[in-house]
């Protein structure tokens, strides 16, 4: 199926469509990934977090074969600042601005405010891979020309599509993340049978405690009522005002989520005395569970582990997924059996000025975060060393 040259720019994923989106975001390699989904980026947009006003300004793009039906989609934002992103170019806009460059507005291809690992360019499974990548990254270099922004960047992409940017000339970043893998564990205790003797005692203590005072239940799908969304909305913003920070999404978000991807969300929720006091929030993916939001309106020795970790990794054992992806930062999950991970960005940047330094940077970058995974795997990894 031959493709025709050019891509065309939509505001709106919705000018695109779901059954256009969802037929590329599709593809067997994308393995369900719930971020790269139509109704998880039309839900940002509807619900007005991923948007021109709050500074996500959609550009997606959209490469149609002969007989005028998509055949490839990029999502794209044009950026008034790097917040909600996860990948910090903070310094690089400062150096740019310090030397009188602009380096705002910026593109980025992301899933807005989700550090998760997954396809950025979106190809039908009929379709010419290489022809169909080839497309969409020229046409997005076009645009960055066309609009004269500083730089285009690749956030989360896989490590397939990381290999291939890097190959046509975009710098490549690594970092770290904190992932637990399902090595067929039957159970629980299965996967703490795997642990050294003093971390399966620390767990089970955790989770005793944790559990001591507080009802847990995980609910899905309809399971899910407004009250749920309620509450935890108090505890997404609770975490937000605690982080001095601005909650990048907004009660109807949250709703949306609820209408149409309920069967996509694992909600784990504790209440007291009758009382909801603490959420954590997780997409399901086909082989992976994705955790996202956490808070908090009580505190409660160790519940966050107990929300956040364990109940993330018992669940997937139950379902057979693959893994669990904690999200962003956190060294101290190394003890709860997840291991670092490497996750990929890429970027153009237009002015050579500021390219040389950060292409020089990003080498120096990729050998310490390369070392620092090795080192932090063989001191402090949780499992036995048979």
């Amino acid at each position: 199926m031959k493709l025709k040259p050019a891509v065309q720019i939509s505001r709106r994923i919705a000018e695109i469509g779901r059954e256009a989106w969802d037929a590329c975001a599709g593809h067997p390699d994308h393995r369900g990934n719930p971020f790269v989904a139509y109704d998880f980026l039309d839900i940002a947009e509807a619900a007005g977090c991923a948007v021109e006003r709050t500074g996500w300004g959609p550009q997606h793009l959209a490469v149609e074969d002969e007989a005028g039906q998509v055949a490839a989609v990029m999502p794209l934002y044009l950026k008034s600042h790097s917040q909600g992103e996860y990948v910090f170019d903070h310094a690089w806009a400062d150096a740019y601005e310090r030397a009188g460059g602009q380096y705002y507005p910026k593109l980025i291809s992301a899933s807005p405010f989700s550090p998760v690992t997954g396809p950025r360019l979106l190809v039908r499974p009929d379709v010419d891979l290489e022809e169909a990548r080839r497309i969409l990254l020229g046409g997005a270099l076009a645009v960055c020309e066309q609009y004269e922004v500083s730089s285009l960047h690749v956030n989360f992409p896989t490590q397939a599509e990381w290999d291939w940017l890097g190959e046509r000339g975009l710098l490549q970043r690594q970092g770290q993340q904190y992932h637990w893998l399902n090595q067929g564990y039957a159970s629980f205790e299965g996967f703490l049978e795997a642990l050294s003797s003093g971390r399966r005692k620390t767990i089970r203590r955790e989770r005793r405690d944790a559990q001591a005072e507080v009802e847990i239940v995980a609910l899905t799908g309809a399971e899910i009522t407004e009250d749920h969304w309620d509450a935890f909305f108090g505890f997404y913003m609770d975490t937000g005002s605690r982080k001095w920070g601005r909650p990048y999404l907004n009660r109807l978000f949250f709703s949306l989520l609820g209408e149409r991807m309920a069967d996509r969300v694992l909600l784990v929720m504790a209440s007291r005395g009758g009382r909801w006091i603490a959420g954590a929030l997780n997409l399901i993916g086909d082989d992976c569970l994705y955790g996202r939001n956490w808070g908090c309106v009580e505190d409660v020795p160790f519940l966050h582990f107990e929300l956040c970790y364990y109940q993330a990794i018992e669940w997937a054992i139950d379902k057979g997924l693959a893994r669990v992806e904690a999200g962003a930062q956190g060294q101290h999950k190394i003890a709860r059996g997840y291991l670092p991970a490497p996750v990929f960005s890429a970027h153009h940047i237009a002015d050579p000025r500021l390219r040389a330094p950060v292409d020089d940077f990003l080498r120096r970058e990729r050998e310490a975060v390369n070392g620092e995974m090795e080192w932090l795997a063989e001191e402090y990894s949780p499992f036995r060393q048979d």
